[in-house]
């Protein structure tokens, strides 16, 4: 049996223990401590659907059974609310969350580190360490976006290491179904056929198809972006819709997108607008994640500034600037904790905890400590319904 097998096994057994561990902790927890919030007791769902129906599962369950109704939900992307729809009640939780175990990332992220680093043994080490996630009950347990997000993109960066270019637009745009964040990930398919070209032998493509392909690609990946905002507009701002007369503010905009009016009206996302002094308990929450891949990506550049661009260093570079401009939106303008749920679907987060594993040990037991302690925490918040979320 070759190493990588063995893995891969490793890999599978140990993602069932954890998804296993994580749901009966958040059984248990609901079962038997009180909620801060009753709502989940008066929604008629299977008793093993209980732990699931937390925070914006309700938005997308009510988006799934009746449409988008009220202008709030217009901040969730239609992805989720797609897949609960094959599924009808009591059981439309219970097996969405079942889809969701089957688009485990573990093993695709295994086989990313793989191919970007070379070593089966820091590839093992980094998906390993993905099962101590920031976020368990969202990631492993309850029926949300974000483990389909996660593994659409690490299945897109996986095709764009291969220059399977068409096959890796098709997993970010499908990404893009389920968190406005997919949009981001156009930028690898622009790295990979116009940057690092040019990188390596310092001229420019000079196919003329290789600029149209990488236009077209990215065109696809703002598509599903682009269709909610036109749905949208065709709901509150159209004259045709009898069901709106008046006309949302936001409609009379140069830019009418509903996106940014819904989540800086009903979020309170914008610049700098959650940097309070209220919200510093959320800043000290996020800030192991920010603080790991803030410093690997500085590590990666000091590397780059010392040896040059060699070709492994040149396959973290846009993992690198994905990373931080990921992670600078959600600092600078969203809600500080989401990183919780969207830095799993980084996975420079994952080598970056392994670099340290590997390289400054002390700190690395301090992220595995909170890792684990965070962890565990957190399912038993979400199990009662209490922030953050």
């Amino acid at each position: 049996m070759t190493l990588e097998r063995q893995h891969t096994r490793r890999l599978v057994f140990l993602s069932f223990l954890s998804r296993t561990f994580i749901y009966l902790v958040a059984y248990w927890s609901s079962s038997t401590l009180s909620l801060f919030d009753a709502s989940p007791n008066l929604v008629q769902i299977s008793q093993w659907s209980k732990p699931f129906l937390r925070w914006d599962v309700f938005h997308f369950a009510h988006i799934a059974e009746h449409g988008y109704v009220y202008e709030y939900e217009w901040a969730f992307l239609p992805g989720l609310p797609i897949v609960m729809t094959l599924f009808k009640s009591p059981n439309m939780l219970l097996a969405s969350s079942m889809v969701a175990i089957a688009c485990d990332s573990t093993i695709v992220l295994y086989r990313l580190t793989l191919h970007q680093c070379g070593s089966s043994n820091f590839a093992f080490l980094a998906a390993v360490l993905s099962l101590l996630s920031s976020s368990p009950a969202t990631l492993r347990l309850a029926p949300c976006p974000e483990p389909f997000f996660t593994y659409l993109s690490y299945r897109g960066m996986l095709y764009c290491a291969r220059s399977k270019w068409f096959f890796a637009t098709i997993c970010f745009s499908l990404a893009s179904t389920f968190r406005s964040n997919g949009i981001l990930l156009g930028g690898f398919i622009i790295w990979g056929l116009i940057v690092e070209p040019f990188l390596k032998t310092r001229t420019l493509p000079k196919h003329f198809s290789v600029y149209v392909k990488s236009i077209v690609y990215s065109a696809m990946n703002f598509a599903p972006f682009i269709y909610h905002q036109a749905t949208g507009y065709t709901a509150f701002c159209s004259s045709s819709n009898i069901t709106s007369p008046i006309h949302a503010p936001w409609c009379s905009r140069s830019l009418p997108l509903i996106y940014s009016y819904v989540q800086m009206t009903y979020w309170n996302n914008g610049l700098f607008r959650y940097w309070t002094l209220a919200q510093l308990p959320n800043f000290i929450i996020a800030a192991p994640p920010f603080i790991v891949i803030f410093a690997y990506s500085v590590h990666v550049l000091r590397r780059i500034a010392r040896e040059g661009v060699s070709e492994p260093l040149l396959a973290l570079i846009p993992h690198a600037i994905h990373a931080c401009i990921l992670c600078g939106t959600l600092l600078f303008t969203s809600h500080v904790q989401i990183v919780l749920r969207l830095a799993p679907s980084m996975p420079l987060l994952y080598w970056a905890a392994a670099w340290l594993v590997m390289d400054h040990p002390k700190a690395a037991r301090w992220w595995v400590y909170w890792a684990i302690v965070w962890g565990q925490l957190s399912i038993l918040l979400w199990s009662i319904f209490l922030p953050p979320a």
